[in-house]
Protein backbone atom coordinates (compact mmCIF):
# COMPACT_ATOMS: atom_id res chain seq x y z
CA UNK A 1 0.00 0.00 0.00
CA UNK A 2 3.43 2.58 0.38
CA UNK A 3 1.75 3.39 -3.36
CA UNK A 4 -1.36 4.13 -2.05
CA UNK A 5 -2.10 8.07 -3.03
CA UNK A 6 -3.94 9.07 0.80
CA UNK A 7 -4.37 12.64 -0.62
CA UNK A 8 -6.99 10.91 -2.82
CA UNK A 9 -7.64 7.84 -1.24
CA UNK A 10 -8.75 9.50 2.21
CA UNK A 11 -10.96 12.67 0.94
CA UNK A 12 -12.93 10.11 -1.31
CA UNK A 13 -13.36 7.54 2.12
CA UNK A 14 -14.67 10.79 3.92
CA UNK A 15 -17.35 11.82 0.80
CA UNK A 16 -18.40 7.97 0.76
CA UNK A 17 -18.61 8.26 4.50
CA UNK A 18 -20.91 11.48 4.51
CA UNK A 19 -22.78 9.47 1.74
CA UNK A 20 -23.83 6.52 3.39
CA UNK A 21 -24.53 8.61 6.70
CA UNK A 22 -26.98 10.66 4.39
CA UNK A 23 -28.55 7.85 3.18
CA UNK A 24 -29.47 6.96 6.43
CA UNK A 25 -31.45 9.83 6.94
CA UNK A 26 -32.71 9.86 3.58
CA UNK A 27 -33.97 6.24 3.65
CA UNK A 28 -35.54 6.32 6.95
CA UNK A 29 -37.39 10.05 5.95
CA UNK A 30 -38.76 8.26 3.04
CA UNK A 31 -39.96 4.90 4.70
CA UNK A 32 -41.80 7.22 7.12
CA UNK A 33 -43.61 8.61 4.20
CA UNK A 34 -45.00 5.52 2.77
CA UNK A 35 -48.79 4.85 2.30
CA UNK A 36 -50.98 3.45 0.15
CA UNK A 37 -50.97 -0.43 -0.20
CA UNK A 38 -47.81 -1.17 -0.72
CA UNK A 39 -46.30 0.24 2.34
CA UNK A 40 -45.34 -2.51 4.06
CA UNK A 41 -42.92 -4.19 1.51
CA UNK A 42 -41.53 -1.08 0.56
CA UNK A 43 -41.03 0.54 4.24
CA UNK A 44 -39.50 -2.61 4.86
CA UNK A 45 -36.98 -2.19 1.95
CA UNK A 46 -36.31 1.13 2.49
CA UNK A 47 -35.48 0.57 6.16
CA UNK A 48 -32.80 -2.26 4.98
CA UNK A 49 -31.01 0.60 2.71
CA UNK A 50 -30.57 2.42 6.22
CA UNK A 51 -29.23 -0.50 7.90
CA UNK A 52 -27.07 -1.30 5.28
CA UNK A 53 -26.40 2.99 4.67
CA UNK A 54 -25.23 2.71 8.34
CA UNK A 55 -23.28 -0.46 7.33
CA UNK A 56 -21.42 1.28 4.60
CA UNK A 57 -20.38 4.76 6.56
CA UNK A 58 -19.19 2.44 9.37
CA UNK A 59 -17.01 0.27 6.67
CA UNK A 60 -15.42 3.23 4.90
CA UNK A 61 -15.11 5.15 8.52
CA UNK A 62 -12.37 2.36 9.60
CA UNK A 63 -10.79 2.17 6.52
CA UNK A 64 -10.23 5.91 6.72
CA UNK A 65 -9.17 5.36 10.14
CA UNK A 66 -6.47 2.69 9.27
CA UNK A 67 -5.03 4.87 6.74
CA UNK A 68 -4.74 7.39 9.01
CA UNK A 69 -7.50 9.59 8.53
CA UNK A 70 -9.73 11.24 11.00
CA UNK A 71 -13.53 10.75 9.98
CA UNK A 72 -16.12 13.27 9.43
CA UNK A 73 -19.24 14.57 11.30
CA UNK A 74 -20.78 15.76 8.76
CA UNK A 75 -23.25 14.35 6.45
CA UNK A 76 -24.06 14.51 2.71
CA UNK A 77 -26.02 17.22 1.79
CA UNK A 78 -29.67 16.02 1.28
CA UNK A 79 -32.52 17.95 -0.76
CA UNK A 80 -36.12 17.62 0.32
CA UNK A 81 -38.12 17.60 -2.75
CA UNK A 82 -41.13 17.22 -0.71
CA UNK A 83 -42.46 14.36 -3.37
CA UNK A 84 -43.70 11.32 -1.17
CA UNK A 85 -45.64 9.14 -3.46
CA UNK A 86 -43.65 5.89 -3.81
CA UNK A 87 -42.84 6.56 -7.35
CA UNK A 88 -40.84 9.93 -6.59
CA UNK A 89 -39.03 7.67 -3.78
CA UNK A 90 -38.10 5.06 -5.69
CA UNK A 91 -36.83 7.68 -8.45
CA UNK A 92 -35.02 9.92 -5.83
CA UNK A 93 -33.72 6.38 -4.38
CA UNK A 94 -32.66 5.27 -7.71
CA UNK A 95 -30.90 9.07 -8.14
CA UNK A 96 -28.97 8.31 -4.48
CA UNK A 97 -27.90 5.23 -5.24
CA UNK A 98 -26.31 6.11 -8.92
CA UNK A 99 -24.33 8.89 -7.39
CA UNK A 100 -23.30 6.21 -4.35
CA UNK A 101 -22.03 4.29 -7.28
CA UNK A 102 -19.75 7.30 -9.00
CA UNK A 103 -17.87 7.50 -5.33
CA UNK A 104 -17.09 3.82 -4.96
CA UNK A 105 -15.80 3.72 -8.88
CA UNK A 106 -13.52 6.78 -7.91
CA UNK A 107 -12.39 5.14 -5.05
CA UNK A 108 -11.62 1.88 -7.29
CA UNK A 109 -9.57 4.14 -9.34
CA UNK A 110 -7.63 5.33 -6.76
CA UNK A 111 -6.55 2.10 -5.10
CA UNK A 112 -6.70 -0.41 -8.54
CA UNK A 113 -3.80 -2.08 -8.64
CA UNK A 114 -2.28 -0.49 -5.28
CA UNK A 115 -3.85 -2.12 -2.28
CA UNK A 116 -6.08 -5.42 -3.29
CA UNK A 117 -8.22 -4.89 0.13
CA UNK A 118 -8.96 -2.07 -0.75
CA UNK A 119 -9.45 -2.59 -4.00
CA UNK A 120 -11.66 -5.97 -3.32
CA UNK A 121 -13.65 -3.49 -0.61
CA UNK A 122 -14.39 -0.86 -3.57
CA UNK A 123 -15.18 -4.06 -6.29
CA UNK A 124 -17.90 -5.58 -3.50
CA UNK A 125 -19.31 -2.41 -2.28
CA UNK A 126 -19.93 -1.21 -6.51
CA UNK A 127 -21.75 -4.63 -6.78
CA UNK A 128 -23.81 -4.23 -3.42
CA UNK A 129 -24.80 -0.48 -5.81
CA UNK A 130 -25.17 -2.13 -8.67
CA UNK A 131 -27.86 -4.28 -7.38
CA UNK A 132 -29.74 -1.82 -5.24
CA UNK A 133 -29.66 0.21 -8.74
CA UNK A 134 -30.90 -2.78 -10.69
CA UNK A 135 -33.49 -3.68 -7.65
CA UNK A 136 -35.17 -0.03 -8.29
CA UNK A 137 -35.10 -0.01 -11.99
CA UNK A 138 -37.19 -3.40 -11.57
CA UNK A 139 -39.69 -1.69 -8.53
CA UNK A 140 -39.75 0.91 -10.99
CA UNK A 141 -40.76 -1.02 -14.32
CA UNK A 142 -44.04 -0.92 -14.51
CA UNK A 143 -45.05 2.28 -12.40
CA UNK A 144 -46.50 5.21 -13.45
CA UNK A 145 -46.42 8.66 -11.66
CA UNK A 146 -50.02 10.22 -10.09
CA UNK A 147 -50.25 12.73 -12.70
CA UNK A 148 -48.97 10.14 -15.90
CA UNK A 149 -52.71 8.42 -15.54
Amino acid sequence: MEDLNLEKATPLLTSIMEYELAGVVRYTHYALMVTGPNRIPIVQFLKDQATESLLHAQQAGEILTGLGGHPSLKIASIEESHKHSIYDILVESSNHEAEALKLYKQFLEVVKDRSIYLEEYARGLIGQEELHSMELRKMLRDFKPKDEG
